[in-house]
């Protein structure tokens, strides 16, 4: 094969409308009172948060509503050096994965409070949520992750959710 790969650039843009269905309606609105809200899987107990509507293991519908805490544990993350156009950070910053106390499944949400040097798996965080006229109906309404102080995590305590 002696043909040089070829490289073309082109922006590429796509909207869509999707609706949230119940659950993560439910989910949404709580956010906006500065609550976290999953939901639990009837049949293996997982509670996925944000809610999904249904398991994605099990494929049954998820219909019980659970608070889980504003706590969690970092079980994994990303050192960020490259600017995107829609954030104002200074480089570089921190983006993990937040397993919160009551849930079963990480999910994704930006770090700081401290050098991202100091950034490791199993850091105890906690939600800083935005003030509450400033809420919306989406993750944005957590502004970010900070550490809680307490000690780490022990790896076994979240292994199984990497």
């Amino acid at each position: 094969m002696s043909e040089k790969p070829r490289v073309s650039l082109a922006p590429v843009r796509l909207e869509y409308r999707a609706s949230a269905g119940r659950g993560l309606s439910r989910s949404l609105a709580a956010l906006m009172e500065g609550r976290i809200v999953g939901q639990r899987c009837p049949v293996c107990a997982k509670v996925y948060v944000p809610s999904r509507g249904a398991c994605p293991s099990c494929g049954v519908v998820l219909s019980e509503d659970v608070v889980v805490s504003e706590t969690g544990t970092l079980v994994s993350f990303c050192v960020v050096n490259i600017p995107l156009a829609d954030r104002s950070l200074p480089l570089p910053y921190v983006h993990g994965s937040v397993l919160l106390d009551g849930a079963d499944i990480p999910f994704s949400h930006l770090l700081q409070g401290l050098p991202v040097e100091e950034v490791r798996m199993g850091l105890r965080v906690r939600a800083e949520w935005v003030p509450g006229p400033e809420r919306k109906p989406s993750l944005e309404s957590i502004r970010c992750f900070r550490p809680t102080g307490e000690p780490d995590a022990p790896f076994h305590a979240y292994m199984e959710h990497l």
